[in-house]
């Protein structure tokens, strides 16, 4: 037995302007927005130095750095982030690198 679909059940999808008149995007949306999943401050809860993580926050130093607030087990850990030098791969910054100093990339 073979099924024929009638032909008054059969349509076709119309791409004309009447169908799509509330499609236009809003003002609003005009551009992607720059702060898409984008938290407005971050708190890192993880001590940099130890690696533990800090339970009571309130009680640890701390420290702001922009829109990051890094927590701290102790002082000494808190002074020992501070005292660490940025890991920068030439000595004499800024000018120009010396020859011997690798290109990677």
């Amino acid at each position: 037995m073979e099924f024929t679909p009638a032909a008054s059940t059969t349509r076709t999808l119309s791409f004309d302007a009447p169908n799509w008149i509330a499609s236009d995007s809003l003002s609003r949306d005009q551009q992607q927005s720059q702060r898409l999943h984008e938290p407005e401050h971050l708190h890192n809860s993880i001590d940099p130095i130890t690696g533990h993580d800090i339970e009571n926050l309130a009680s640890h130093p701390y420290l702001e750095d922009g829109n990051l607030t890094i927590y701290f087990e102790s002082d000494d850990t808190r002074q020992a982030y501070l005292d660490t030098p940025f890991d920068h791969p030439v000595s004499q910054l800024p000018g120009a690198s010396p020859e011997d100093v690798e290109r990677g990339g």
